[in-house]
């Protein structure tokens, strides 16, 4: 199981996105992406966006859950995009959903995290 995860700047906003799967061998490179671009000075949000993300399973909602705290507590928003079906099923049933907002596009993601 194999993943890749790019980064990107939108005005400001940064946007992860990771790709295939986010299990136990994947997730920590996840964290160690997310825990670099929330210790950047500079930084005004982010978005992760999960719509080329095929599974993710519980060592993934901790890295996101983890990530949203440290966001918050450094003042920073971070945003959910585009959760394939099954990924945002799993989201709801573990209520992640009513932790860290999820919404259905990158671009109003971004938009909310934007001044």
């Amino acid at each position: 199981m194999t993943s890749d995860i790019s980064i990107r700047r939108e005005d400001g906003v940064i946007v992860v996105t990771p790709v295939g799967e986010m299990d136990a061998v994947t997730s920590p490179a996840l964290a160690e992406v997310l825990d670099g671009v929330l210790s950047e000075d500079r930084t005004g949000g982010v978005v992760v966006d999960l719509a080329k993300v095929a599974f993710c399973d519980s060592r993934c909602i901790g890295v996101l859950v983890a990530a949203y705290r440290h966001a918050r507590d450094r003042g920073v928003g971070l945003v959910v995009a585009e959760p394939q079906q099954q990924v945002h099923r799993l989201f709801v049933i573990a209520g992640i959903d009513q932790v860290i907002p999820i919404m259905a596009s990158t671009g109003a993601a971004a938009d909310s995290l934007r001044p």
